[in-house]
């Protein structure tokens, strides 16, 4: 086997695959972030619930106020990126879960909460929308579906930290509660836990922010900004001389055939490639993949958990959304992108309608509601998940690249919000029964878009996808 540091062997100037691991791992960060802001509210709705006296309508708009700051994010992030650059938006979403996570531990009452957690949103939405467009423009082909597939990773690391921290917490709110704590720790830990499993996403965010002042721009966005030299130096390290001047000579010539106006999205390539990923975007969300996370141990004390349980429970769903995240790394470029959404959206239906079925028939006791979860996530996680950020970030040319993606994110977020504003009132409305039969109602449209709508993206550059489109 090659050298794996070498990328081009023979080049005048050999790219090193750690250097553009690093870079990406970095950026992917973002990802971990979001995954850890948008899921440790499922940990803290209960306690809240007790303080607040938080009815239906109030719970659901403290879940979903930060996914209106995710929407507001993502809209704004496409301009953002195009006008000032990939790097900037990333530092200023590092900024953002700072005073977030430090906000939201320190909140006086539940406005102050609430506003906290749409400014963390409104990071989550930049970072959403630029992670993986970052990681996207800067890696080779043949590497670009595993390297974006780390946004993914990094997501469900992300909700793995929060789910242990939440669960480590409660347990040291329960055991502090009868023993020598007091003061400060008193208050953040034992009387008001929710407040430290707030403050815990400091530490992941000042990293982040550390790390985004190393990065490089990207070369594409440098390409569009006038600047060929700088990208031609980012393209050697990563790729050597060689890859770097055919890579110049690509991103030249697709920049060369592009308007750059937001028009150009509905020409009659362009739309289809809009389609395809509002299509990712919305489906993947109301597949009810951030219900189940947000609102997971409440469903599972509606099950018959008790809190500490369905807290414990809720670890083993994230650890398997982990797993099998690094599977899809593993998968993406060598089984292709539709195949593998085909499988996931197949098992991720069975799963929904079996936790439906167990609901209606009162079969929930026990590890079998459980398993069930754990195997929707687990189909998610190496299909639907990874994938319609990976394919978002392929599909549209360089100028419009990051309205267009902020747009396909918008979209991610808005579902979103409606989806968890509203689920309080459906689940008192309808049952947990009727709400996961919906959810899984909802992919069936996906297995005729798999089949005559999506493209294979994967091995092919950026531009030879553009390409494709404008045929």
């Amino acid at each position: 086997m090659p050298d794996p540091t070498v990328l081009a062997v023979g080049s005048k100037r050999e790219g090193s695959v750690r250097y553009l691991t690093f870079i990406s791992v970095v950026s992917a960060i973002g990802g971990l972030l979001f995954g850890f802001d948008t899921v440790v509210i499922s940990g803290t709705l209960t306690p809240l619930r007790s303080q607040f006296t938080l009815g239906a309508t109030l719970e659901g708009w403290l879940v979903s106020s930060a996914l209106l700051g995710c929407a507001i994010g993502a809209a704004v992030a496409g301009m953002l990126s195009d006008r000032f650059g990939r790097k900037p938006v990333l530092l200023v979403s590092s900024w953002l879960f700072v005073i977030c996570s430090i906000g939201c531990a320190l909140a006086w009452n539940v406005d102050s909460l609430i506003w906290f957690r749409v400014i963390g949103g409104v990071g989550v939405g930049l970072a959403s929308m630029v992670s993986p467009l970052y990681i996207s423009e800067v890696s080779l082909p043949r590497l670009r579906g595993r390297l974006v597939t780390l946004f993914q990773f990094a997501i469900t690391i992300g909700i793995c930290f929060a789910l242990l921290s939440n669960a480590w917490l409660h347990q040291l709110a329960v055991h502090g509660a009868s023993n020598w704590s007091r003061g400060l720790y008193r208050w953040l830990v034992v009387d008001q836990v929710w407040r430290a499993m707030f403050g815990m996403e400091l530490f992941p965010s000042l990293l982040f922010m550390l790390l985004c002042f190393v990065i490089p721009e990207t070369p594409r966005w440098l390409m569009k900004a006038g600047h060929p030299k700088r990208a031609f130096e980012v393209l050697s390290k990563i790729g050597g001389k060689t890859v770097a001047e055919e890579e110049m000579r690509e991103i030249e010539e697709a920049i060369s055939h592009e308007s750059g106006s937001i028009a150009q999205l509905f020409a009659p390539g362009m739309r289809r490639a809009l389609c395809v990923a509002l299509f990712l975007a919305i489906v993947s969300e109301l597949s009810g993949v951030t219900v189940v996370f947000y609102y997971g141990p409440g469903i599972l004390e509606k099950a018959g958990f008790s809190l500490g349980d369905a807290l414990g429970g809720f670890v083993s769903i994230g650890v398997v959304n982990t797993v099998f995240t690094v599977i899809a790394i593993w998968l993406m470029d060598s089984v292709g992108r539709r195949p593998l959404l085909f499988v996931g959206t197949t098992g991720a239906f069975c799963a929904l309608a079996s936790i439906g079925l167990l609901f209606q028939f009162g079969y929930t006791g026990g590890p079998l509601i459980v398993a069930m979860m754990c195997l929707f996530v687990a189909c998610f996680a190496f299909s639907m998940g990874p994938i319609k950020w990976v394919v978002m970030s392929e599909i549209f040319p360089t100028r419009i690249r990051g309205r267009a993606v902020a747009i396909a994110t918008l979209a991610v977020w808005v579902t979103d919000g409606v989806y968890n504003q509203l689920f309080p009132m459906v689940r008192n409305s309808l049952g947990m029964a009727g709400s996961f039969l919906i959810f899984a109602a909802v992919l069936v449209p996906q297995f005729f878009f798999i089949w005559k709508v999506m493209p294979e993206t994967g091995g092919r550059s950026l531009e030879q996808i553009e390409r494709s489109w404008t045929k």
